[in-house]
């Protein structure tokens, strides 16, 4: 399948987005853990987090759906082994969110995904288990993961968090149902800190607090979360398309329900954008952007943000001077090798790019229409649609990819004119 983009001037649109898949998956295992009933309301509709609750139904916890409206029946940490694998497809955090679950499973979790699964770093979360006494095991070049559960031993673990922070918010959110304190200690350079903050924020909403610093997490336990009602925040990852949309296009849209002030560290696109000359004006309501004059290029540390890169990238096709990002060598290690992804595929645009170790740069350079592989990426499928705002001609191979995280990316995108 291809989706051919129409070019078109000047927005005067409003763009919607769900609720967050970050901040959804994160309240899905806390929920689940909590003795009783949990309401998550405006819960993503992505495919990822439709992955996460079918694996909390097939380990014991009931997920009810009403549209936006989940309620999940936790169980107090009482979990069982199904009789099949459970499918995770290529959402690496519904993977190492759940191997970290199934470590308190009576009996044996086997976790199976697809193949580019299999190319993306797991090892270091299974070792990390293995160190709090959990048999955990990967089948060698198979997306296929092995977790004899019996509980986690308290202890003091380290994890390099380097590759993905998904290993650290992984531990932490199952760590209070440990029989003893873990102490977790993370090695080398952090990444997509954001991220665990986020995971902290999640754990206190359900009622558990921990002690951190200096790059030590040290949770007491035996402890439980208490079921709640929480609201989930708009996908500040799905509005950045929205957001860059005026900013290459020009004129003005208006994203709703997201706010720069957000427990999602990507929220704070809207300042990368407003130093490239874009105008940001926040209400109740959502983010209006617009955009007149000429963008600016920018040099920006993107380690915070590492899932807003290929839409960054998309805008700075367009600025009057050169852009580069940096600091993003974990991109390589996500749904495809991404900044090897955008070199090539942007080139087929014409683009001047030149692709960094840990990051790119782009030049300015003219534009024509191409055919564009997504690598099955939905970040790269949505990024590249919005250069179709302003260049004739690009088509986008795979576009049902976005489903992972953004279903109603298509109908939301056509809507800007």
């Amino acid at each position: 399948m291809v989706a051919e983009i129409k070019s078109r001037g000047y927005l005067r649109a409003t763009f919607h987005v769900p609720g967050s898949k970050s901040l959804t998956n994160r309240a899905l295992l806390c929920a689940a853990l909590a003795q009783g009933v949990s309401l998550i309301e405006n819960a993503s509709d992505s495919e990822d987090s439709a992955l996460m609750a079918n694996g909390l139904n097939q380990l014991g916890v009931l997920v009810r759906r009403d549209g936006t409206r989940w309620y999940v029946h936790g169980t107090g940490g009482n979990l069982y082994a199904p009789k099949f694998p459970i499918p995770v497809g290529n959402a690496g955090t519904t993977l190492r969110f759940l191997l970290s679950l199934a470590a308190l499973a009576h009996g044996t979790v086997v976790f199976q995904g697809d193949r580019r699964m299999a190319e993306r770093p797991n090892e270091e979360l299974l070792e990390s288990l293995r160190q709090a006494g959990v048999r955990a095991s990967q089948t060698p070049g198979e997306a296929q993961y092995k977790v004899v559960g019996g509980g986690l031993n308290g202890c003091r673990i380290s994890v390099p968090q380097d590759r993905s922070s998904q290993f650290l918010s992984s531990l932490l959110l199952v760590a209070p149902y440990a029989r003893g304190d873990i102490t977790i200690e993370v090695q080398g350079p952090a990444i997509s800190q954001s991220y665990v903050q986020m995971t902290l924020a999640v754990m206190e909403s359900f009622g558990v607090r921990l002690d951190h610093g200096g790059g030590i997490y040290t949770v007491r336990a035996p402890k439980q979360y208490l079921p709640t009602q929480y609201n989930i925040e708009a996908d500040a990852s799905s509005a950045s398309y929205g957001l860059a949309s005026a900013a290459i296009a020009g004129g003005e849209v208006m994203v709703k329900g997201i706010q720069q002030a957000s427990l999602q560290g990507d929220a704070r696109f809207a300042e990368i954008l407003l130093a490239m000359g874009c105008v940001i004006q926040n209400d109740k309501s959502g983010m209006r952007i617009s955009r007149e004059g000429d963008l600016l290029g920018i040099s920006v540390d993107m380690n915070a943000m590492p899932d807003i890169v290929p839409t960054l990238a998309a805008v700075a096709l367009f600025a009057a001077g050169p852009s580069r990002i940096r600091n993003v060598a974990h991109l390589r290690f996500k749904e495809s090798d991404r900044l090897e992804a955008l070199g090539s595929e942007l080139r087929k645009l014409g683009a001047n790019i030149v692709i960094h170790s840990d990051g790119v740069e782009i030049f300015p350079a003219p534009l024509h229409g191409a055919l564009l592989d997504s690598h099955e990426d939905h970040r790269l499928a949505m990024s590249f649609a919005l250069i179709g705002l302003r260049v004739a001609g690009v088509k986008i191979e795979n576009p049902e990819c976005v489903r992972k995280s953004f279903p109603e990316f298509w109908k939301e995108f056509d809507r800007l004119s």
